[in-house]
């Protein structure tokens, strides 16, 4: 039994890598995000606003918990894992099938250089320089349409790097703590900030969502960073320049390791000496990125086993 959770990550990984997404009527994450959609709490005093976003926030946490365990639970009952190796196996792949619409790496990475392949059009540089900032805008929240060619290849990289632990390190991470339950859990909670958490007339219906997020990413974020880049004082001040207590450690991190500058105009700057952003640092961020979700994947892989032996 304790190697059926890092048989189920594996196979999550090897589906991720060959397929890609499942399609949208089936995701779950969509339906997350079109529960969340449904609700226009802005417009209630600030008070009432909190209590109403933290209430709605628990319910459909509650109900995705319940979901997971459930559907886990089915598993365990049919195949018994634990009679057979054979069983073991097709628990595995069931559960691993299960986990895999609750991380998404071929995502990321095809989005992310989606970005350097429309900047890399053979076309003026206004038209390349167009297409990037639109590839872009489907990756950020930020406005891009002012956006040089050097912002937005930092850009790109910071989601690269941010949505490394979003949509693969830290799933993985509350998958070996707590089983589908718990990524099925930490993907509601990342959803439901990146939907609810801005700092605009959205702030207090969404302040519950933002401070679960942060608490769900804290520990897998600077995970991620250690797997990026090495440990040092400097990445810990790095680290500690974005608004966001998660997100500045990838980000920092993949700063450091290619010594690049990367940075949002007006709020803040990462490795501020290190060289220009250029054409090739997206591509070699995502073999750093690579790199680091298959020594990840290990890491997490071997906590599991430990924790279940």
């Amino acid at each position: 039994m304790a190697l059926m959770l890092p048989l189920a990550l594996l196979v999550a990984l090897l589906v991720d890598r060959a397929f890609g997404e499942p399609p949208a009527w089936m995701h779950p994450v969509v339906g997350m995000g079109r529960y969340l959609g449904w609700f226009r709490l802005t417009r209630l005093p600030a008070p009432l606003a909190f209590v109403a976003g933290a209430l709605a926030w628990t319910v459909a946490a509650a109900a995705v918990v319940f979901i997971a365990l459930w559907l886990e639970g089915q598993v365990l009952l049919s195949l018994q894992p634990w009679l057979s190796p054979l069983r073991l196996a097709g628990a595995a792949v069931l559960i691993g099938l299960l986990l895999k619409p609750l991380l998404a790496w071929r995502m990321l990475a095809e989005e992310a250089m989606a970005v350097e392949e429309a900047m890399a059009v053979e076309a003026a540089l206004a038209e390349s320089l167009g297409a990037g900032r639109a590839r872009l805008s489907r990756l950020v929240s930020r406005d891009t349409s002012a956006l040089t060619d050097t912002e937005v290849r930092e850009a790109a990289i910071e989601t690269l790097a941010e949505n490394l632990n979003d949509s693969v390190i830290a799933p993985l991470f509350w998958f070996a703590i707590a089983g589908l339950s718990g990524a099925a859990l930490y993907r509601f909670a990342n959803t439901a900030d990146a939907m609810w958490g801005y700092r605009d007339e959205r702030e207090w219906s969404g302040k519950w969502a933002a401070r679960a997020d942060d608490l769900l990413s804290w520990l897998p974020a600077r995970l991620t960073a250690l797997l990026i880049a090495r440990p040092s004082l400097r990445l810990l001040r790095e680290a500690r320049r974005t608004p966001s207590p998660n997100s500045g450690w990838p980000m920092a991190a993949m700063a450091l390791r290619l010594g690049v500058r990367l940075g949002k105009p007006g709020v803040y700057t990462l490795h501020a000496d290190g060289r220009q952003v250029s054409s090739d640092d997206l591509h070699a961020a995502r073999t750093v990125a690579w790199h680091a979700v298959v020594a990840g994947a290990a890491l997490i892989a071997l906590l599991a086993w430990t924790l279940r032996s």
